[in-house]
Formats: C-alpha cells, sequence, structure tokens
C-alpha cells in the first residue's frame, strides 16, 4: 500500500502559495493508518524505548499509537496553560513571533530513552524545542519519527545528527 494515495494535497491552504497536506484521509483508513503506525514504530522496535513524547495535536494521534506498539509510556507536549501540574516550558520563534510548549517538570527521568514523534517535520521549530524541553529535563533523545518530512524546509537541520526516520517526503 503506498500512503501517499492517503495523502491529500490542499492549495492555498491556510495561506495563498501554501500547499497543505492533509492527512485525514489516511486516518480515516484502518489499513492505511495502521501501516503508518507499523512503519513509524519499526526502527525503534529493539531501541528499549521508555516512551515516546509528542506535540499537540495531531502529534498525539501518532505518538500514542507509537508508544502503543514500541510498550513504552506517552508523554504530552502541550501549548502554554494546557498542563495541569508543574511544568517546564522552552519557547520558539515562529514567522512572525514566539510560542512556547510545556510538559509536566516530572515528565522523564534521568536517562530515560525518548523517541519523538509527529505527523509532520516542516522547519524543524517545533521539534527543535520539543528535543530542548526532554535534555532541560534529563531525557535522552533515542530519534524522532514522521509520517511526512517537507524536505524542501530542511526542518531535519535544527534536529543535530539523532537518527530521523520519516515514511514519505515531499
Amino acid at each position: 500500500m503506498d500512503l501517499r494515495d492517503y495523502i491529500r494535497s490542499i492549495p492555498d491552504f491556510p495561506k495563498p502559495g501554501i500547499l497543505f497536506r492533509d492527512i485525514t484521509p489516511l486516518l480515516a483508513n484502518a489499513e492505511a493508518f495502521e501501516q503508518a503506525i507499523k512503519e513509524m514504530s519499526s526502527p525503534y522496535i529493539d531501541k528499549a524505548i521508555d516512551c515516546v513524547a509528542a506535540v499537540e495535536a495531531r502529534g498525539f494521534i501518532f505518538g500514542s499509537a507509537v508508544a502503543a506498539v514500541l510498550k513504552a509510556g506517552f508523554i504530552p507536549m502541550r501549548k502554554k496553560g494546557k498542563l495541569p501540574y508543574q511544568t517546564a516550558s522552552v519557547c520558539y520563534g515562529l514567522e512572525y513571533g514566539q510560542d512556547s510548549i510545556e510538559v509536566h517538570c516530572d515528565a522523564f527521568r534521568p536517562g530515560q530513552r525518548v523517541l519523538l514523534v509527529d505527523d509532520v517535520l516542516a522547519t524543524g521549530g517545533t521539534m527543535a524545542a520539543a528535543c530542548e524541553l526532554v535534555k532541560k529535563l534529563g531525557g535522552q533523545i533515542c530519534g524522532f519519527s514522521f509520517l511526512i518530512e517537507l524536505t524542501g524546509l530542511e526542518g531535519r537541520k535544527k534536529l543535530g545528527s539523532y537518527p530521523i526516520h520519516r515514511l514519505i517526503a515531499y
């Protein structure tokens, strides 16, 4: 099965000049979704991953499913003000301003092996911030897994020398 067949391209969304890659057809198809999760998990099956971390919102869909396959915990990383307990946060730059992500301050134990997962690797800013948060709390990053990488945006350059696995490149 070619997973590209389940990715819909929508021109000029969310603004003119952007070609949006819509994953909802893939999510709606049980076989395609299952294949995507298996393929996103496969390089890390024997890597003793302790937990999978993902940034809201679509990252949660893939991250939690990958965590289940790897028999690992799942750590949600959220936008500022969404978590109920004490948090650690990292700010990162956007095209026109800044944003931040947070995680509970006890989310990672020192030396815990962490896989970061998201649906799309674009500019890499959000994942670089997630990486910083994991390291700040003592986690050990083992790699990244993405459904899609938008290669022209060169996001992987912000992620250092960690292993990066992606299923589809545009």
